[in-house]
C-alpha cells in the first residue's frame, strides 16, 4: 500500500467520525438482530458446516483451523528448492508464478513487502509451507531483479518476488493448481511483478454486471457482501466477529476517489471493536466471503438467509423485502 493510498484512508476514517449521524441510516433495509453472531447465531448462520444453502460444505476442510489445510501437509508440503522459476497462463487470474515443477506459488495479506516479513509460522506454515530461498532462479518473463529473500524467525531463508514472501500450498497436489487462491480472503496466487494474480485492473471498488444485475467488487474483482444482522443507524456495527470474520473477511477502506460507479453518499470507513479497519457503502459494513475463489463468483449470495451481494446503492441485492 502506498502512502497516498493510507492518508486517503486516514481522511475517509476521520471524516466518517463526524458524518456518520448524518450521512447513515438513509437505507433502513432489514430490521437488525443481535449485535454478537458469534454468541448467538444458529450453527451454519455464517455459512460454516451445517448452512441451510449447502454453500458452506462447498468450502470444505479448507478453512477448518482458519490457515486452508487443517494442519496436514499434502505432497506440496517439504520445504522443496524453488529452481527456476516459471510463468504459467490461467485463465481465470492472467500470469502465475510457478517453481520449476510448475507448482503456484502464493503470498499473504498479513505478510509486508516493505520491509519484507513473513506472519506465517507453525501450524500456518504446515499449510503454506515457505519456498526456500536457495538455488531460485529467474525464468523468462520474470525480471530477476525482483527476486530476493527474507530470515524467518525459525532462521531459514524465504524466497521474497518484489518483497513479498513466497509460499506453496499444501493442498495443491499437481503442476497448474490454484486451490489456495483466495483462501480466508488473505491467501492469493502471484503474478510474476510479486502482486496479487488477476485479470482485473480494478479500483478499490467497482460495480460489475452479473446474473444477479449490478453488484459491487472489491480491488480484486471479488464479490462484496453485506450482513443482515449488521447496522448503519446511528452508527455502522458489524454483526460478523471471531469465528464469522474468518468466513467473511471484512473488506478495508479505500478512498471514496478509488471507486467507480458506487454510491458516494456513506461510503467511508469505521475501527470496529476488534480493532479491524472496515470499510462501508452507505454506511452498510462490508465484506468478501471466503468461499469465492476467483473473480465472478458468488457462493456467498443467500447464505443462512442473511447474506447478499451489494448493489451499486448499498442494498442487499435478492434479499427478502
Amino acid at each position: 500500500m502506498n502512502t497516498s493510498w493510507r492518508s486517503a484512508s486516514l481522511v475517509a476514517t476521520a471524516a466518517a467520525v463526524l458524518a456518520l449521524t448524518t450521512a447513515c441510516g438513509q437505507d433502513g433495509g432489514p430490521a437488525a438482530g443481535s449485535q454478537n453472531v458469534g454468541a448467538t447465531a444458529p450453527a451454519g448462520g455464517f455459512g460454516g458446516a451445517g448452512s441451510g444453502t449447502g454453500v458452506g460444505s462447498q468450502i470444505g476442510a479448507g478453512s477448518g483451523n482458519g490457515y486452508g489445510a487443517d494442519g496436514q501437509q499434502g505432497s506440496a508440503g517439504a520445504a522443496k528448492a524453488a529452481g527456476r522459476l516459471a510463468v504459467s497462463d490461467n485463465a481465470e487470474l492472467g500470469k502465475v508464478l510457478t517453481d520449476s515443477a510448475g507448482m503456484t506459488l502464493y503470498r499473504f495479506d498479513q505478510d509486508t513487502a516493505e520491509p519484507p516479513k513473513s506472519n506465517c509460522d507453525a501450524d500456518c506454515a504446515k499449510a503454506w509451507p515457505p519456498v526456500p530461498a536457495d538455488d531460485a532462479t529467474a525464468g523468462a518473463g520474470i525480471d530477476k531483479a525482483l527476486l530476493g529473500e527474507v530470515t524467518r524467525a525459525d532462521g531459514t531463508r524465504q524466497l521474497t518476488i518484489a518483497g513479498w514472501p513466497a509460499y506453496r500450498y499444501a493442498k495443491d497436489t499437481k503442476a497448474g493448481e490454484i486451490s489456495g487462491q483466495g483462501v480466508g480472503g488473505k491467501w492469493y496466487a502471484m503474478a510474476p511483478n510479486g502482486k496479487k494474480a488477476s485479470l482485473a485492473d480494478l479500483p478499490g471498488l467497482s460495480v460489475k454486471k452479473t446474473e444477479l444485475g449490478d453488484i459491487v467488487v472489491d480491488k480484486n474483482g471479488m464479490t462484496v457482501y453485506r450482513f443482515l444482522k449488521d447496522k448503519a443507524w446511528p452508527k455502522s456495527v458489524s454483526a460478523c466477529t471471531g469465528a464469522c470474520l474468518e468466513k467473511w473477511p471484512a473488506v478495508a477502506p479505500v478512498s471514496a476517489d478509488d471507486t467507480k460507479g458506487v454510491k458516494k453518499k456513506g461510503l467511508m470507513g469505521f475501527t470496529r471493536p476488534d480493532g479491524v479497519k472496515q470499510m462501508t457503502v452507505n454506511c452498510w459494513p462490508i465484506y468478501t466471503f471466503s468461499g469465492d475463489k476467483v473473480p465472478g463468483d458468488i457462493n456467498g449470495q443467500g447464505v443462512g438467509g442473511t447474506w447478499y451481494a451489494v448493489s451499486p446503492d448499498g442494498k442487499p441485492v435478492g434479499a427478502p423485502k
